[in-house]
Parts: C-alpha cells; structure tokens; sequence
C-alpha cells in the first residue's frame, strides 16, 4: 500500500466528519478548526517510541493507538479541560504494514469515541522503530485552565487515584485519562495547581512546588497504593497518569471523587518535598538520566 492509499485509509478509519468547530479535517494541507467564543484552547503533544514508551512483547498496535491518545487526553485532563481534535503522525517500522496501522487506529479510535474526540490530520512516514507523536486540542473556558504554579501553603496535596500500578505490572497496565475528574477539580473543587502524573509522583511533585515557589510535606502511610505496588514503585515508577492537584483548606472534597489526602503544601525552598519528615529526592522517568552501572 502507497502513502496517498494509506492516507485514504486512515481517513475512513479516523472517520471524522466536518461540524462546530471542524470546518475541515483530513484530506487538505491542514484541518480548518473555528475556536468557540469565551474560550481558551489547549495544545498538548506526546511522542511515544518504541523500546522507549513501550515494546511489542506489551503492547500489540490497537494498545500502542490507545496508549498514544491516552497520555495526550491526560494533559488536557490536567488542565481541567475538554478533548476536541487529535492529529497524529506516525513512523512505520519494518515489521508494520497496513494490517498493524489499522489495528493501531482501532485503539485510538475506541478511546477517541469515548471522549468524542476527532482524529483531524497528521503524517505518515517509515523508520527503524514505530513512533507516533500526538498533537491534542482541547477547549477550556477563558483564563480558567488549571495550571502548576498556583500551589499555596496550607493547602492540601491530593492524587486522584492508587499510584504505582504501571510499574507493578511491569508496564503493561494502560492509562486511563481522568477527564471527567479534570473538569470536576476546576469546577466544583476550586483546585489551586493540578498536573498528570506521567514521570512519577517524587519529580512531579517536585516540578509543581517549584513552579508554585514552595515545598510540601507528604505521609507515605497516605499514598494510595495500587495492587501489589510497593511504596517505591508509587513515588517513582511513573506512567500512573493519575492526576496530581492542590485544593485550598476549605475545599469540600466529595468521597466519589476518588481523591485521595496524602500532605500538605508549606512555606519553604522552592521544589523542595519531604516524605515523612524527610528530604525526598526527586527520583522517576528521566529519558535523558545516564543509566545506573
């Protein structure tokens, strides 16, 4: 199969059909989108590579698709908004052909349809590995977007969900974008930062008390655990992509919502974080940290 049949393809499998904001997707230089009134959008993209974000023996096509949209949608959840629009370019290694592409769509489609997000454009080319970058558009109500940098002491630093589940499965769990929660946090919680949890709660953390300019104390008996995840795995495996946010001392938290109190933030150094009492190095994914000997 060409590219332009190949491109063809993809755009019956993307199916997305012009309406409100998409006056255009695939099959031009560039899909046509028409921003709503009283909105900001949000732009997030992820590449995932082979043998880096995952490998064949765990994740056949459909769950590399899903894997690819998921972390996507999970930055836009973060930021207390709505999914609209993917692009997604991919490089094909030698092992993949259209059957492996079909079957890739498949999973993003499947998640893309539950959070009606339309697959608008992208690109398609050949490679030693399979790589795919996804560009994601989301929408949120203007200068209402949940950032990292609002963070104030006394408040309370609360995760959405148990942590360290990817890596106690050995990286075969897959993501679970909390979108609904995301919207949830900046309506109803009046959340003051938020975040994903994509490199591990111990560099997380850490990246959001230094952008909010302060430090926090956490309680390693609090940490929600996820099944047979040890408390190692939950500070620093990463990929959890649960959501990481701060709710001032008056929030009203709603037991439903999953989230779970596990410190507090507090005046001090910038970035610094405690577990127990005790300096926590940030520890986590680091792509460019030189590997243990």
């Amino acid at each position: 199969m060409n590219e332009p049949a190949l491109i063809r393809a993809i755009a019956r499998w993307a199916a997305a059909r012009p309406d409100g904001d998409l006056i255009a997707g695939i099959g031009d230089d560039c899909a046509i989108l028409r921003p709503r009134a009283g909105e900001d959008l949000l732009l997030t993209t992820d590449l995932a590579v082979e043998d880096v974000h995952f490998t064949r023996a765990t994740h056949p096509p459909a769950r590399v698709g899903w894997k690819c949209l998921a972390r996507g949608l999970s930055d836009i959840a973060a930021m207390g908004g709505v999914p609209r629009f993917a692009l997604l370019s991919i490089a094909l290694a030698p092992w993949s052909g259209a059957r492996e592409l079909r079957a890739f769509y498949r999973g993003v489609k499947k998640l893309a349809d539950r959070y009606g997000v339309s697959i608008i454009g992208g690109d398609i080319t050949r490679s030693e590995r399979f790589v795919c970058d996804a560009v994601v558009i989301g929408g949120v109500p203007r200068g209402r977007a949940l950032r990292r940098d609002g963070a104030r002491a006394g408040d309370g630093i609360y995760v959405s969900g148990p942590l360290g589940r990817a890596a106690a499965s050995h990286w075969r769990a897959m993501p679970e974008p909390r979108i609904e929660l995301g919207i949830e946090l900046r309506r109803r919680f009046r959340a003051t930062a938020c975040m994903d949890l994509s490199d591990g709660l111990s560099l997380d953390l850490h990246r959001m008390m230094l952008a909010s300019g302060v430090s926090a104390e956490l309680r390693s008996a609090a940490i929600p655990l996820a099944r047979g995840a040890s408390v190692e795995q939950a500070l620093h495996g990463g990929e959890d992509y649960e959501l990481l946010c701060t709710l001032p001392p008056t929030a009203r938290r709603d037991p439903r919502s999953g989230l779970a109190l596990i410190g507090f933030v507090t005046e001090g150094p910038a970035g610094r974080v405690r577990l127990d009492g005790k300096s926590l190095k940030p520890g986590g994914w680091d792509p460019f940290r030189p590997p243990k000997s």
